[in-house]
Parts: C-alpha cells; sequence; structure tokens
C-alpha cells in the first residue's frame, strides 16, 4: 500500500506523518466549525452534572481532542468566564468522547481513504463559503489518518521481525512500567490520545506488542493526554491551573484503580470481539465509561479537593473593587462607583495601548502573555460594569437611564480597543517575528510616531469622558492624527515604489497596524463625538429661546 519502492522505514514514518498532519488538519477544522458555539455552551453547565458530562462527550466528538477541550477550559478558566467545580462535568465527559476516536480508527476503513480525500478535496477546491471548506478539510484529515494507520501497520509486520527491535519489544515485556512510561511520553510529545492508541493498535495487530502491552499504552495514553492542559496552565492564574491538575489527577487515579483488574476486564470484553484492534478499542472505551460513573457521585468533592490545592494567590485577586450591593444605595452612589470602576478598565486599555508598539521591537513572549491577560482583565470589567448598570437602570428613572446607555456605550468601546490590540495587533506582532521581517528605518520611526499620537489621543479621549470641556481637544487630536496616518500612508507607497526590501516585506503589516491605532483611537473618542453633538444642540435651542 503507498509502497512506490520505498523501505519500510520511510513507509514508517511517512504514515506516522500522515497520521499526526491528519488528525492536526481535522481538529483544525472542527475547531472553525464550533468556534462560535463552544463559549456560549459553557455558560450553560453549571445547571447539571449530567448536562456537563454531555457537553464534554460533544465537545470532544466533534473536536477529536479532550486535551484541546481541556485546554479551551484552561484558558476560559483564565478568562475567568468558568470556575472549577462548572466545568468538573466537562472534564469527566471528555474522556468518553475521546473513545469514539479510538472506535472510530480500530476498523480497516483504509479502502476507503483515497476516495474520500479525493471527494473532500474536490468539495474544498471548488466550493467558496468556508463552513463548507471546513468540513471538507476534516473529511481529508480523517482520510489521511486512515492511511497513514495503514501504512504503519503494512512496515510494523516488517519491523517486528527485526532482531533489534524484537529484543527491543522483549525488553518491554518483560517491564510493564516500560510500555507504559514509553505510552505517556509518546502522548505528551504528539498530543493526542487517539494517535498513541492507534499506534499500539498497529503494532498488536502486527504482533509487535501483545495485547495485554498494548492496553498499558491506553493507561499511558490517558495520562499523557493531560499533557496538553498542564502546559497550556502555566502562567495560567488559579482558575487554569485547577482545571488542568483536576484532569490529571482524574485520569491517573482512574489508572492506579483499574491496574491491578487489567486481567480480569481483557476477558471479559474478549467476549465481544477478539481481534486485537477491537480488542483495545473496547478496552478503552470501558475504562473511560466506568471510571466516569466511579467518580460521578464525588464531582463536588473532588473540586473542593483540589481548589483546596491550588488556592487563589494574591496575584488572582483581580475582580471589580468598586461594584458592591452598597452602591445601590442611590443614583448618585451607584453612578459615581461605576466611574470609578470605569475609568479602573480604562487604566488598563491605556497601558495596554502603551505597550502595544513593544510587541514589534523584539520577540517577548511575556510581554505577548501580558497583553492577553490584561485583555481577559478588560473582558471581566466590561460583564460586570456593564451587568451592574443594567440592573441599575431598571431601577432608575428616564435621565440616569440615559445617562448609563452612555455609560455601557463608552466601556464598549473600551472593550473593542482592547480587543483590537489583543487580536489583532499582537497577531501582527506574531507574523512579523515568525516571519524574522524588519521595518524599515524610516518606517519603523513612522509607527513609533503614530503610536505616540495615538497615546496623546487616547489619554486625552478618555480624560475627555470626566471632563466634557475636553471633548473639542481629544476631537481635534484625532482629526490631526486622521491627517498624520494618511501622511504615513503616502510616505509608505513612495518607500514601495522605491523598490526598499524591508518596504516590501513589511507592507500588508505597516499598513494594518496603521488602520488598527487609528481605528483604537477613533473608539475612544466616540463619546466625545456623541458629547459635542447634545452640547451644540443644547445651543441652538438656548438661542431660539427667547
Amino acid at each position: 500500500m503507498l509502497d512506490f519502492q520505498n523501505s519500510y522505514l520511510i513507509i514508517l514514518l511517512a504514515g506516522v506523518c500522515f497520521f499526526l498532519y491528519g488528525s492536526a488538519m481535522a481538529l483544525s477544522s472542527l475547531e472553525k466549525l464550533m468556534a462560535s458555539k463552544i463559549t456560549a455552551l459553557m455558560n450553560k453547565v453549571s445547571s447539571s452534572q449530567f448536562l456537563s458530562i454531555g457537553v464534554g462527550i460533544g465537545l470532544t466528538t466533534l473536536l477529536q481532542s479532550s486535551g484541546a477541550v481541556t485546554s479551551m477550559l484552561v484558558g476560559l478558566g483564565r478568562a475567568r468566564v468558568i470556575k472549577l467545580p462548572q466545568v468538573m462535568g466537562i472534564i469527566i465527559g471528555t474522556a468518553i468522547g475521546s473513545t469514539l476516536t479510538v472506535q472510530l480508527i480500530s476498523f480497516d476503513l483504509s479502502a476507503y481513504a483515497l476516495p474520500v480525500f479525493t471527494l473532500g478535496f474536490a468539495i474544498f477546491f471548488f466550493t467558496k463559503k468556508p463552513a463548507i471548506k471546513n468540513l471538507a478539510t476534516v473529511l481529508m484529515g480523517f482520510s489521511l489518518i486512515f492511511v497513514g494507520l495503514k501504512m504503519i501497520s503494512t512496515s510494523s509486520h516488517y519491523f517486528s521481525q527485526l532482531d533489534i527491535l524484537v529484543d527491543f519489544f522483549q525488553a518491554l515485556r518483560n517491564n510493564s512500567f516500560y510500555s507504559f512510561f514509553a505510552a505517556v511520553v509518546f502522548c505528551a510529545f504528539v498530543q493526542s490520545s487517539a494517535i498513541t492508541i492507534g499506534l499500539a493498535m498497529s503494532l498488536a495487530g502486527a504482533g509487535v506488542i501483545p495485547v495485554h502491552d498494548a492496553i498499558l499504552w491506553v493507561y499511558g495514553a490517558n495520562i499523557g493526554t493531560t499533557s496538553v492542559a498542564i502546559m497550556a496552565s502555566v502562567g495560567s492564574n488559579y482558575i487554569g491551573k485547577q482545571v488542568a491538575w483536576a484532569h490529571f489527577f482524574y485520569k491517573t487515579i482512574s489508572v492506579v484503580l483499574f491496574y491491578p483488574f487489567t486481567a480480569y476486564f481483557l476477558s471479559g470484553i474478549e467476549l465481544f470481539d477478539s481481534t486485537p484492534s477491537r480488542l483495545i478499542a473496547n478496552m478503552h472505551f470501558f475504562f473511560n465509561v466506568a471510571s466516569a460513573l466511579i467518580f460521578l457521585p464525588f464531582i463536588k468533592k473532588g473540586a473542593e479537593l483540589i481548589e483546596k490545592m491550588f488556592p487563589k494567590s494574591a496575584a488572582d485577586e483581580f475582580g471589580a473593587e468598586f461594584l458592591t450591593m452598597d452602591t445601590y444605595q442611590n443614583s448618585s452612589l451607584a453612578i459615581s462607583y461605576a466611574q470609578r470602576e470605569i475609568m479602573r478598565m480604562a487604566d488598563i486599555v491605556l497601558n495596554m495601548i502603551k505597550d502595544s508598539v513593544h510587541l514589534f521591537e523584539t520577540e517577548d513572549p511575556v510581554l505577548v502573555q501580558s497583553i492577553k491577560d490584561r485583555d481577559n482583565q478588560v473582558d471581566f470589567l466590561y460583564r460586570e460594569i456593564k451587568m451592574f448598570l443594567l440592573d441599575h437602570a431598571n431601577k432608575s428613572n428616564t435621565v440616569v437611564h440615559q445617562n448609563i446607555m452612555n455609560m455601557i456605550m463608552f466601556i464598549s468601546d473600551l472593550e473593542r480597543a482592547a480587543d483590537s490590540i489583543d487580536i489583532n495587533i499582537r497577531t501582527l506582532a506574531i507574523k512579523k517575528h515568525a516571519l524574522k521581517l524588519e521595518f524599515s528605518t524610516q518606517g519603523l520611526i513612522e509607527i513609533q510616531a503614530m503610536h505616540a499620537q495615538v497615546v496623546k489621543v487616547a489619554s486625552m479621549g478618555i480624560n475627555a469622558y470626566d471632563n466634557t470641556q475636553m471633548c473639542e481637544i481629544a476631537i481635534q487630536l484625532k482629526r490631526e492624527l486622521a491627517k498624520l496616518e494618511i501622511s504615513y500612508r503616502e510616505n509608505h507607497i513612495s518607500r514601495l515604489n522605491q523598490g526598499l526590501r524591508e518596504t516590501i516585506n513589511t507592507s500588508s503589516i505597516h499598513l494594518d497596524l496603521l488602520s488598527e491605532y487609528r481605528r483604537i483611537a477613533s473608539l475612544l473618542c466616540n463619546h466625545a463625538y456623541a458629547t459635542t453633538k447634545i452640547k451644540a444642540g443644547d445651543s441652538i435651542r438656548n438661542t431660539e429661546e427667547p
């Protein structure tokens, strides 16, 4: 199968590459298909543990990776969208969901792989809709998985007869811990339990390792897959760490409980299907379902234990400082405290703007993470302030209600400005460093000058929120910034016409960065335009009065 006169070593390596690339392709496309629905789904899981387990099963079935789902939970924990008790059921559900992929690859579907790949490519090539393209990529990804498995299986039969490998696998048979440890390390490296178990199926099917040792690979893969979330939790807050380590302890304790009874469970499962691949897939399914049933009654206690092991530290103490029940004593007090919280949110955004230019000067992972963390803080404050103001608006008169709507519009602009820095500007910086590009000397000077003007406009726009007399100044500065951007664009195009290599290489990044900076300045001056229109209307009414 697909040997093309190549050696068995090349076939083996190519098979592993097909398997890994196909898995990554399918996962990436499935994440894109589900991206808009995942976060909304998370907000509904706290009402029922059974629902949360179902969500975990569903997400892992769709994304084909328990590690990807748990890493996503770590990210949501970092953003303070979820807490550990909410997602303990999801963690258990991911273990069950991961068994579907293993069940699927336990059947020899390689005969259908190339026709399905051809169909997927044809759909991808001729369609223009992103959703259909992603679906076609999923088909191609799964096809590559089955092609890779067949190539691994074919080459495994050859390698199983080599004396040096016979001795190696005999050493694994003589020491069960070696098999288990090899699976943990391999799974941590490829970051997929399905890939690890799929390889174990191929080796067992070729007679390279006995089925019992393949079951040890199943145990090792279940622990190894937790490394994905643990690595994602490095530098995270306490919630992210709680989620990652809850996943680790759940998997590890499950293996400890099942390992002594492996031979008995294997004997029972052999009654259903004795072929090596089906035995391994069924054992993986039984192991995860039984573990879920055992731990289900202890979800709450388990969450409490993990929370004690990874408590909230002083560094994690971020939250709304001025929004409490006491602020509801009267409307003036509520508005005053909300404005103080808004200014705190604005300070974070302003500091993000000030630091954003440094993203392009040197490749600094600490600063990149700091920008992302501060955007999460802005998102958190935006939700808290908005809910507080909307709740208060229901209890206030019309005049106060209009004031509250203006405040909500301002924090919405702040949140969008922070998103622009985190999503767009940070991505541009990462792209620049990944491609090892450098701005031209004059281009860098202009970007720094543009950034300095944006900081000035942002500072004035934020200050004008508390002092309406400064709105005209903020608007004037913003107009000067717009002229400056046009001037810098013209300069950039002039350098392009001169054929400067640095300018040509960084053109898209340079122009996009100028646009983002102008957009941020516009967002922080929106309220100033609204205020001046109101003042102009009041002036007209005053002159019309007798």
